[in-house]
This record gives structure tokens, C-alpha cells and sequence, in this order.
């Protein structure tokens, strides 16, 4: 009996957990099933352009707008630091039922400025973002035999000096039919049908559907404005309207009004609803070059592993032919030392601006684990092209998180470089907490002014500013105050040599330090500057990145290499006698950042050619500035740490009086 009551109780756990892996859905992407006739309502987006990059709201042109006003959809923090602004339109539509010539609205007669900022838009290549279950609006056309997708649709065209406007829409609505899970009746009857809940057979029973895309065609349709006088919206246009995308009609003149109709057709499409966003992954340009991505890692990770190889080998040789010496013999060879050797008395002296090292390993700890965690999760589908803004959220929430491990490598490199004294570790905290967000809160503010001045959705509402600050402050700053303390309990590292009071004299070097140092950088960059190309894309060119699990890989693949090109640019040094090793170890990975940011300058001149305007280019710069200096104190750091650990195991593996 208790065999069985045991087994009951299994099975019934089993059940439940099949039952609730079986209808999971990662957050923002839950399908929402529609009987047929249930209203469905259209959204709108920011208009974006790829020529500009300032994005503006929907309902800044002569659009018509819902009959109940116009109110924002309930958005996150990422998605209001993209610059998107969700809002309602008057687009309605009705599940599974196929309408035509539905007259929206007549604008008002074009005053001069409505006419100038339309045609304005139309050059600046303008595109309509609207949405529909939270699937963005596709658009295909055909060029040179290939299918083309985009998301969205222009707000016009400029065809022989004179400009027309896409005022009728023809929407296709791709809906698969509802399938319920149900555990219960998959796994049969008796006691697991009584235990596990169902659904309501008056739910599971009224036949469902899901949308599983939404395409548009835009087309310039010539209106008789005089024939609408009497009509509402959603009345039916009195005579047949023929969408062709292939002709213009709808020209934009000062003081006529505009015309605004639509129809719907709705199609049953296999599609499921996992695979609805492919179309989206596939659009023209994303496709990722996996066979030149997957040379160029194979190319990297070979030379990384003969540097490796030839690195350990000569190390190993040096250590192996000191130990193997008799006392008399090393008492010899320490009055004939060389090399790395010869700055034991000086490989632990505090470098110059100790704090501020401190400070920029610290942000970099706590930047790179960032992008690992927030790359990690979007890896496992946490945070898909489906739930906007969960990227950015996600990466303001780690970082913030990870303030206590900021605090804690900071302070505790500090005591380390003064050999366990604590004083100054509040300093210290406090400076790590404000100078990469304070160097991004200068740079941000300068551009929102610059979007601010353009009227921009781009820019920051002040609100959102008095958010970031508190989060900043009530949350980032106690939490990196709390590593830092945490660093001062911990033990420092001691050093396993002592220091000489009077600094040794660095020989003359055949060539500067700092070319040696700007060419390691060179080596990292090649490990990314593939992939860095789709995600430059992704940002400027509105195309949508997934591949977060390849990405991963070249983030290890980043790491590894930054701390091997360190070791061995760390090694040479010492071995011409120069101890002054802290700085240069942080900068021969964190070089990578200077050709990150000349790629992206080549990026802009030849890849956004059709970016106009001074106020684009400096937003552009500015946001690429903000990257780089974030790449550097990241892989800056990595190169620092797996430097230092390098030095503190070699000097720890060879006694030298």
C-alpha cells in the first residue's frame, strides 16, 4: 500500500513537471489565442531610418490617429533607451475575417510645415514600424530575381522630383490553428486524468487561432477626397480600391489633404508558433557567414595555441635549468643573472596612479561579467528579438548586480599593491561605483541634448534620467561599497619576493614599449572583427542579431586570447629588464578598443554612406566611443589579471636571495 501510494505520488510530480515543461514559453512570447470575429489591434512603432538614426514618433506626420487618442503601450527600461515608443493606431481588425476599402480618415489640408517635414522624412528614407502580437510588419519586394524582406514600410517615395505617399496599406495576416496542450489526455485516464488540472472543455472546445505572421504592401492610391465627406472610419470606400505596389498615384501637395484606407486578407499558414520568427532571422543581410566565422575562429584558436605552446615551453626551460643546479651553482649563476631574473627587486613595485588601476580593473570585473551573463542568457533564448528591450534591461540589471564583485577586486588589488594596508578602500569603492557610469552618464547626456534639439524619440525623457540616477546611486553605489568591504575583510595577496627601496635603472630599449603594446591589440581584434560586423549591423542598419550563442563563443575565444597576448607582451618585458609591467599588461589587450573604433570609423565612411547630417555622424561616434571604452576596461582587464597571476607564479617558483 505505500509502495503504491509512493508510486502515485511520483508519478503525479512527474506529470506536473512534463506538464509545465511542455507549455513553457520564455518570457514576452506566451501565444495568445483569438476565437474568430475577436478585435485584433494594430501598434505602432518609432519611424526609424538607417540614413539618419534618429528615430521620431509615428504621429509627428499627418497619420490618423484612434478615435479614442492616442496612448502608450506599457514599455520597459531597455525599450525606452532604444528610443522605441509603442502607441495604439487606428488599425482594427477582426480574427479570421477578410475586409476591403476601409476608409481610416481625410487629413486636414497640408499647411507649408506639415508639407516640408513630410517630404523631409520621404529623403531621409523614413520607414513605418507597425506591430501586431508583438510580430513587426514584413515587407517583400523582388530585386534582380531574390526575394527581399524588411520590417516596416516607407512613409513615401520621390520619383521625378515630385513626392508621393503610401495612404492605402494591404495587410496579410498568417494565423495557425490553436493547439492546446493537455497533459491529461495525452497520458491517458484514472488517477493521473483526476490529478492533473485541465482546461475547461468550454475553452479547449471553441476553436482558437494564433498569429504566426503579418505582412504589408504599401500602396499610393489616388482617393477622391469628396467621396469621403460623409464617411467615418471603418465605413467602406465607395469604390473598389486596386493596391499596386508597382505604381504611384498619391502625390503630397501644400494644402490638399491626404486620403488614409486599408484592407485585410487573412491566410491559414503552417507555421507554428516557435518557428515565427524565422522569417524575421532570415532577412536580407543577416544571414551570418557561418563558414568565414568558423575559419577565422579555427585560425585564431591555432595561433593562439602555438603562442601558448612556445610561451609555456621557454618558461618552463628557464625554471627547469635553475632547479636542476646545485647551491654553488645557483649561488653562480644569481651573480650572472639576466633577463627577467634580474628585476626581482622590482617586479612588485607599486606602479605609477595605483588607485586609478585599481579603479579600471575593478569596472572592467564588473563589465565583462556582464556581457558573459547577459550573452549567456540570450544564448539560452532568454532574451529573443521577441521581448524588446529585455536585452538592454537585462544588462542594466547584471551590471548592476555585479557591482559587489567591482568593489571586491578593487579594494583587494589595492590592499594587494600596499602590501595589506586598508586605508583608502572607501575611496576607492566610491570611485569604481562613478567613473565608467560617470563617463557613460556624460556621454549620453551630451547626445540626448543633441536628440533632444531634434525632437527625437531617441532622447531620453527626463523621468527615465531621474530613474537611471537613483538606480545609480540607491542601488549601484551601496552594492559596490558592500564588494569593497568585503575586498578589505579579505586577505591580500602577498608577493612572494621582497622589494628593493631604490628602483632599478631600465636599460635602453631597441624599440619603444608602447609600439609593442599598440600591436598586441591586433591579435584580439581579429578574433571579433567578423562577428563585430553583424552586430554594427544589427545596431545601425535595423537588422535583427540572434546568433548570441556564437557570439558567446568568440566572447571565450576574446578572453583566452587577450590573456595570452598579455602573458607574452608581459614576458618580453621582463626579460629586457623592464619591471614596469601593471599598465602595460592592462593596455596590450585593452589596445584592441583603438582598432575597434577604426573599424568603427571605416564602418561609417563606407558601410553608412547614406548617413546624412552632422548630428547623425556625432551620435554614431558617440555611441561607438561609448562601446569602445567599455571593451577596453573589459579586456583591459583581463589581460592585467592573468598577467599578474603569471608573474606571482613565476617569481613564487624560483628563490632568489
Amino acid at each position: 500500500m505505500e509502495l503504491s501510494h509512493r508510486f502515485r505520488i511520483w508519478a503525479f510530480t512527474i506529470l506536473v513537471v512534463f506538464q509545465s515543461v511542455y507549455g513553457f514559453y520564455l518570457p514576452g512570447s506566451y501565444p495568445h489565442k483569438y476565437a474568430v470575429g475577436d478585435d485584433l489591434f494594430v501598434k505602432v512603432n518609432s519611424l526609424t531610418s538607417i540614413d539618419t538614426e534618429i528615430p521620431f514618433s509615428y504621429y509627428s506626420l499627418p497619420f490618423c490617429e484612434p478615435p479614442n487618442g492616442i496612448k502608450d503601450s506599457a514599455e520597459n527600461l531597455g525599450e525606452l533607451l532604444m528610443g522605441d515608443r509603442i502607441e495604439n493606431s487606428p488599425y482594427k481588425f477582426k480574427m479570421h475575417t477578410n475586409e476591403s476599402e476601409i476608409f481610416m480618415c481625410k487629413s486636414g489640408p497640408l499647411n507649408a510645415d506639415q508639407f516640408k517635414l513630410l517630404k523631409k522624412r520621404i529623403d531621409e528614407m523614413y520607414q513605418v514600424n507597425l506591430i501586431l502580437d508583438n510580430l513587426p510588419a514584413i515587407r517583400y519586394t523582388q530585386k534582380e530575381g531574390f526575394l527581399l524582406r524588411w520590417t516596416g514600410y516607407p512613409v513615401g517615395i520621390k520619383v521625378k522630383d515630385v513626392y508621393y505617399v503610401f495612404n492605402h496599406l494591404k495587410f496579410k495576416v498568417l494565423v495557425h490553428k490553436y493547439e492546446e496542450p493537455n497533459v491529461a489526455r495525452v497520458m491517458g485516464t484514472g488517477d493521473g486524468a483526476e490529478v492533473i488540472p485541465t482546461v475547461a472543455k468550454t475553452d479547449s472546445d471553441v476553436p482558437g487561432w494564433i498569429i504566426v505572421g503579418f505582412e504589408v504592401i504599401p500602396c499610393s492610391f489616388m482617393h477622391n477626397a469628396d467621396a469621403v465627406k460623409n464617411l467615418k472610419i471603418y465605413d467602406k470606400y465607395p469604390t473598389a480600391i486596386k493596391c499596386d505596389p508597382t505604381t504611384v498615384a498619391m502625390s503630397v501637395d501644400e494644402k490638399k489633404p491626404i486620403v488614409f484606407s486599408y484592407e485585410v486578407e487573412f491566410e491559414e499558414s503552417d507555421i507554428k508558433w516557435p518557428s515565427r520568427w524565422d522569417a524575421y532571422l532570415k532577412m536580407e543581410g543577416s544571414k551570418v557567414h557561418w563558414f568565414s566565422i568558423l575559419n577565422s575562429l579555427m585560425v585564431i584558436t591555432f595561433l593562439a595555441g602555438i603562442v601558448l605552446v612556445i610561451f609555456l615551453r621557454t618558461v618552463r626551460r628557464d625554471l627547469t635549468r635553475y632547479e636542476e643546479l646545485d647551491k654553488e651553482a645557483q649561488a653562480q649563476m644569481n651573480e650572472e643573472l639576466s633577463g627577467w631574473k634580474l628585476v626581482v627587486g622590482d617586479v612588485f613595485r607599486a606602479p605609477d596612479h595605483p588607485a586609478l588601476l585599481c579603479i579600471m580593473v575593478g569596472d572592467g570585473v564588473q563589465i565583462l561579467g556582464m556581457a558573459v551573463v547577459t550573452i549567456l542568457f540570450a544564448a539560452l533564448g532568454f532574451m529573443s528579438p521577441a521581448s524588446r528591450g529585455t536585452l538592454i534591461t537585462g544588462m542594466l540589471f547584471f551590471y548592476m548586480i555585479l557591482g559587489i564583485a567591482a568593489g571586491y577586486v578593487a579594494v583587494r588589488l589595492w590592499r594587494t599593491i600596499g602590501c595589506g594596508d586598508k586605508t583608502g578602500w572607501v575611496s576607492v569603492s566610491w570611485k569604481v561605483s562613478c567613473f565608467f557610469p560617470g563617463i557613460a552618464f556624460l556621454i549620453l547626456t551630451t547626445l540626448n541634448f543633441l536628440l533632444w534639439g531634434s525632437h527625437s524619440t531617441g532622447a531620453i525623457p527626463f523621468s527615465l534620467f531621474v530613474v537611471l540616477i537613483l538606480l545609480w546611486f540607491c542601488i549601484s553605489v551601496p552594492l559596490t561599497l558592500i564588494g569593497g568591504y568585503l575586498g578589505a575583510k579579505a586577505p591580500h595577496i602577498e608577493f612572494p619576493v621582497r622589494t628593493n627601496q631604490i628602483g632599478r635603472e631600465i636599460p635602453a630599449q631597441k624599440y619603444p614599449s608602447w609600439l609593442l603594446v599598440l600591436g598586441a591589440g591586433t591579435l584580439p581584434f581579429g578574433t571579433l572583427f567578423i562577428e563585430l560586423f553583424f552586430i554594427m549591423s544589427s545596431i545601425w542598419m535595423g537588422r535583427v542579431y540572434y546568433v548570441f550563442g556564437f557570439l558567446f563563443i568568440v566572447l571565450i575565444l576574446l578572453v583566452v586570447v587577450c590573456a595570452e597576448v598579455s602573458l607574452v607582451l608581459t614576458y618580453m618585458h621582463l626579460c629586457v629588464e623592464d619591471w614596469k609591467w601593471w599598465w602595460k599588461s592592462f593596455f596590450a589587450s585593452g589596445s584592441v578598443a583603438i582598432y575597434i573604433f577604426l573599424y568603427s570609423v571605416n564602418y561609417l565612411v563606407f558601410d553608412l554612406k547614406s548617413l546624412s547630417g552632422p548630428v547623425s555622424a556625432t551620435l554614431y561616434l558617440g555611441y561607438s566611443l561609448f562601446m569602445v571604452i567599455a571593451i577596453m576596461l573589459a579586456t583591459g582587464t583581463v589581460g592585467f589579471l592573468s598577467s599578474f597571476w603569471f608573474v606571482h607564479y613565476l617569481f613564487s617558483s624560483v628563490k632568489l636571495d
